[in-house]
């Protein structure tokens, strides 16, 4: 059973880098089969993506984020990562890590075109 575990610091202030670690179990983030990424859901507002990184190394971003946002994979922890710099009020927001397939037509108009995911668990709550 796949689970995903975030976790990080639990207040970060505006013009700070956020950083979150997300760690896998009952999964591999270098399996071919799937994406890795971020969502977050505002106070009061839906969900957005963030961005999704494959095992080789191909990420995608959302372009709102104006290249603020890096995502990375680590294949010997079997975790990934989430770094956003200079966060303001705007970045408030629970924080979840995803696995989900698709390529880069689902990334671009699915998750920007639509903005939805579905429910999600628990995440981990910042700023």
């Amino acid at each position: 059973q796949l689970q995903l575990q975030e976790s990080g610091p639990g207040l970060v202030k505006p013009s700070e880098t956020l950083s979150l670690t997300c760690a896998v179990s009952g999964g591999s983030v270098s399996s071919a089969n799937y994406f890795w990424g971020w969502i977050r859901q505002p106070p009061g507002k839906g969900l957005e993506w963030i961005g999704s990184m494959y095992y080789s190394g191909r990420t995608y971003y959302n372009p709102s984020l104006n290249n603020r946002v890096a995502i990375s994979l680590d294949t010997s922890k079997n975790h990934l990562s989430l770094e956003l710099s200079s966060v303001t009020a705007a970045d408030t927001a629970v924080y979840y890590c995803t696995r989900h397939v698709g390529g880069a037509d689902i990334l671009t108009t699915y998750f920007l075109g639509w903005g939805l995911l579905g429910p999600g668990n628990p995440g981990h709550r910042l700023l």
